[in-house]
């Protein structure tokens, strides 16, 4: 088992001198795909500073230290952003996509490659999500 404190958060906001960037959103804003990045780069001013006028969040994917209980989304050792999304989004990809952090991912750790299948429709920052989107950070209810 990885050790807790190692694990990352694979839609973490940049944190200069702790984040690393890990894809590019592409596609279109009804159906945004995240392209991996061949490994991870550390993130720098620059690297944010390339996605105005816009949040990075919506063009870059960016991962970093999992915040385990300090994070909305993480309750009763669970990352429910992960739980939700193995069951509310369909498979966007029938094979492994590539990631330069699979090994350290909170993500795949917690639910093994089912979410790694999805994880490319996962976009940290959206202005119009859908409604699948909207479920996966909803808090009122536990994932099933």
């Amino acid at each position: 088992m990885q050790d807790e404190e190692a694990l990352l958060c694979p839609s973490s906001p940049p944190r200069l001198g702790e984040s690393v960037l890990i894809g590019v959103v592409s596609g279109t804003p009804e159906e945004p795909r995240v392209i991996p990045t061949e490994r991870a780069i550390p993130v720098t001013q620059d690297i944010v500073d390339l996605a105005r006028p816009v949040s990075p969040g919506e063009v870059f994917r960016f991962a970093s230290r999992c915040r385990t209980a300090a994070c909305i989304h993480f309750k009763n050792a669970t990352c429910h952003i992960a739980a939700r999304s193995t069951v509310l989004l369909d498979e966007v990809t029938g094979k492994l996509p590539y990631c330069a952090i699979r090994a350290q991912c909170r993500w795949f750790h917690q639910e093994g490659s089912d979410v790694c299948r999805r994880c490319p429709q996962i976009v940290t920052k959206q202005y119009a999500p859908s409604p699948e989107a909207l479920k996966i950070v909803d808090e009122s209810e536990p994932p099933q």
